[in-house]
């Protein structure tokens, strides 16, 4: 069987390559419920529409453990670097994680990123010392810049298809570029439909998916989430063992030289 390694962002070793979401869920029960089947180590939190930091009152992280799941706060609803730049830095002073899911959204109706202030606002935070996960159009020049010294992202995380969408991967092509030139994890984020998605982006050779909306929407989000831990695995399992080669004509399953006649 092929040999993998884990997922490593920044210095940290994660079990599973699906990272979910925490939105849009009935309920903080059933958001717990569906993490657990999803077999997720990493839990992304929006900052600004999540109460995570007043522990006051019930709250999201009462129902997620410290000791299994690693927080990784988001900047969901931000569009500007400067907002960004400030929820980064007040997940980090609640003392929730210096990893940062950076979103700088450059459009209300599609959601699509402001990648300008995004190359800003990652280069400012990675220099702080955050560990910045940037949710990226699918531009492989904007990839390399994310990366490049000035900016130093952790990860580069390029949609698949928009935000909710459901879409799965619009442009497997970029995906693939992007994967044969920048040396940091690719983790594709935005545009996941079902468990066929997912299962798509990981034999390309992504290193890990974030969803949310995908699970979350689902009509028994459980049984999605648990399909979606499945479809990742078997994506990256086929990844590793290789598949045959694309053919324009057919080719026997059993050699027939040497079949009697």
């Amino acid at each position: 069987m092929p040999v993998d390694t884990p997922l490593v962002i920044g210095e940290i070793p994660f079990r599973s390559r699906l990272i979910v979401g925490t939105g849009k869920y009935a309920s903080f029960e059933e958001t717990k419920k569906a993490i657990e089947a999803s077999g997720a180590d990493c839990v992304t939190v929006a900052v600004r529409r999540v109460n995570i930091l007043d522990r006051k009152e019930e709250n999201l992280l009462d129902y997620l453990d410290p000791k299994i799941y690693k927080i990784l706060p988001n900047t969901a609803g931000c569009y500007t670097a400067e907002e960004a730049i400030r929820t980064a830095r007040l997940a980090r002073s609640a003392g929730i994680s210096d990893m940062v899911k950076l979103e700088v959204i450059g459009d209300k109706r599609t959601l699509f990123p402001d990648n300008e202030a995004l190359l800003e606002a990652t280069e400012v935070l990675a220099k702080e010392g955050f560990i910045v996960l940037p949710y990226t159009n699918d531009d492989p020049i904007m990839a390399r810049k994310l990366v490049e010294v000035d900016a130093g992202a952790a990860v580069v995380m390029p949609l698949a298809a928009p935000i909710g969408s459901g879409l799965g991967i619009r442009n497997p092509y970029n995906i693939q570029i992007i994967l044969e030139t920048i040396s940091v994890p690719i983790i594709v984020d935005a545009g996941v439909g079902t468990a066929s998605d997912a299962a798509i982006a990981m034999e390309l050779g992504c290193d890990g998916i974030l969803m949310n909306t995908a699970i979350a929407g689902a009509e028994n989000p459980i049984q999605m989430a648990e399909a979606m831990n499945l479809g990742v695995k078997a994506g990256r399992l086929a990844y590793l063992a290789g598949r045959i080669p694309k053919k324009l004509y057919a080719q026997a399953s059993s050699p027939i030289e040497g079949m009697i006649e």
